[in-house]
């Protein structure tokens, strides 16, 4: 439902003045006194046209200097469709302080049809993060029926189109991610989320094959899962990308595989989620299926010289005669069985058929998934870092330092061996979710469990289930989905 995106403008005072509003930034030196940045020439021919002196007006409303701060001047002349200068604070001028100041410019014309000119900052990485961060602060999503859907236009002054460009890919992505993730269980069902993919594959050149039914059949844990809705039941998407004119030497590139849980809405089965009000957010149950779909609709228009490929795990967690109950066993992909304990720990079961299928079928050279998996995730971190298990130690350190630079944040999390045993069965290879009384760490066993299914891969386990749902409208997000992952994921991939 966003269709709020940058363009480039040129740095001129004739285009500034063309849009209804101005940003300008403005940030604080080592002595204290504050500057208004951007291009000298321009604002100061801006401050002349309104016939305004910028730091008076900055100082008036006695600014702290705090990344995201915001002021607004009304102003006006004959020649000039500009009616307000808003003047937003850059914090230390880090990219994360950017990433504020743009998100509150973006909130402050959200759902407005009005044209903003801005001209905050400069270099690549800046303005990379700069027009990222506009788009989300201007996020919308509704469907009320008596509503216009009213948008604003951002004007950036660059010479760089490249790296808009790039960003703009970026920031659609992310929005693709929140609006499959926005979208309410009702409509967006496991089939429904299948037809998403075909159509974004039409859309951007990569290829979709969608499983069902009996072609599920060696899918044990996705089934178990599924089963309990049989209409329209589960589905396994495997999306694929290799750059354009590749085919000669397809096999010499670099194969990554990207595993996404996507429950379209979980009741926790038979292990019914209590109290009930923890069921309305489950819908966004999905977003790390989401997250990849999203991430490939942006390389396959960024064209990295790698092979990518999705595996969308799709299912709905219902309570119904058909649902798994504890105590059963399945066989997941490859022949592994599974005691299953509690049917709300239903992610890492449709996530384990998922990598042993990658494993047994796709050589990857890096194997990532990304799940809304555990609770305990999100009261070990909260909501600003994403848990990151890994083995690899160099690939750890790459992803976090991506992570700091992109905006999704995610914190190397231990892979405890002491805690394996939590894991033994009775009945099967395996139990799935755990002796909470023996170790409490519940993100831990479940990423030990999950790498039970990964073989000899460099694999990393993304836990998102604080980082993919803000639950309130603040900063670059609104309440709900957030499209963590896609800004990590493509950088990565696009940095190998």
């Amino acid at each position: 439902m966003n269709d709020v995106f940058a363009q480039s403008a040129p740095i001129t005072v004739e285009s500034a003045v063309r849009s209804h509003a101005i940003a300008l930034s403005f940030s604080k030196n080592e002595n204290d006194e504050f500057l208004i940045e951007g291009p000298s020439q321009l604002v100061s021919q801006i401050a002349k046209h309104f016939e305004v002196i910028l730091l008076d007006e900055l100082t008036f409303f006695s600014p702290t200097g705090k990344a995201g701060e915001l002021f607004e001047i009304p102003v006006s002349a004959t020649d000039s469709e500009t009616e307000r200068i808003y003047l937003v604070g850059l914090g230390g001028k880090i990219l994360a302080s950017i990433r504020l100041a743009a998100a509150a410019v973006g909130r402050k014309v959200r759902g407005k049809n009005i044209q903003v000119f801005a001209a905050c900052t400069d270099g690549v990485d800046e303005l990379h993060a700069f027009a990222v961060s506009l788009t989300l602060g201007s996020y919308v999503w509704n469907l009320k029926s008596d509503k216009e859907i009213k948008s604003p236009t951002f004007f950036i002054a660059t010479n760089d189109q490249e790296t808009l460009d790039d960003a703009v890919v970026i920031a659609k992505a992310i929005c693709t991610a929140r609006d499959l993730v926005h979208t309410s269980a009702n409509i967006k069902n496991p089939a429904w989320l299948a037809d998403q993919a075909v159509q974004l594959g039409k859309e951007f050149g990569f290829d979709v094959k969608v499983l069902a039914g009996k072609e599920l059949a060696q899918f044990g844990g996705l089934r178990a899962v599924g089963n309990s809705s049989p209409k329209p039941g589960p589905r396994f998407v495997e999306l694929s990308y290799q750059p354009r004119n590749s085919k000669k030497n397809v096999n010499a590139l670099e194969h990554v595989v990207l595993v996404g849980k996507g429950i379209t809405f979980d009741t926790g089965g038979v292990s019914l989620k209590r109290p009930y009000d923890t069921m309305i957010a489950m819908k966004s149950d999905m977003a790390g299926a989401a997250a990849i779909l999203a991430t490939l609709s942006a390389i396959a228009q960024l064209q990295p010289k790698v092979r990518v490929t999705a595996l969308m795990m799709l299912a709905e967690n219902a309570l119904s005669g058909t649902s798994q109950r504890p105590s059963d066993v399945i066989t997941h992909f490859g022949g592994t069985t599974v005691e299953v304990i509690n049917t709300d720990a239903e992610g890492r079961l449709v996530l384990a058929d998922g990598l042993a299928y990658a494993d047994a079928n796709l050589e990857p050279d890096y194997l990532v998934d990304i799940a809304t998996l555990t609770g305990a995730a999100t009261l070990g971190l909260g909501r600003q870092y994403a848990a990151m298990y890994t083995r690899d130690n160099n690939l750890a350190k790459e992803l976090v330092s991506i992570g700091e630079e992109s905006g999704d944040r995610v914190w190397h999390m231990p892979l405890i061996d002491d805690y394996q045993d939590s894991l033994e069965s009775d009945i099967a290879d395996f139990n799935h979710t755990a002796d909470k009384a023996k170790y409490s760490a519940g993100s831990v066993t479940a990423a030990l469990f999950l790498e039970k299914f990964v073989g000899e891969r460099r694999w990393v386990h993304l836990d998102i289930a604080g980082t993919a749902r803000s639950e309130v409208d603040a900063g670059e997000n609104a309440k709900g989905g957030t499209g963590f992952g896609v800004r990590l994921l493509t950088d990565w991939i696009m940095s190998l």
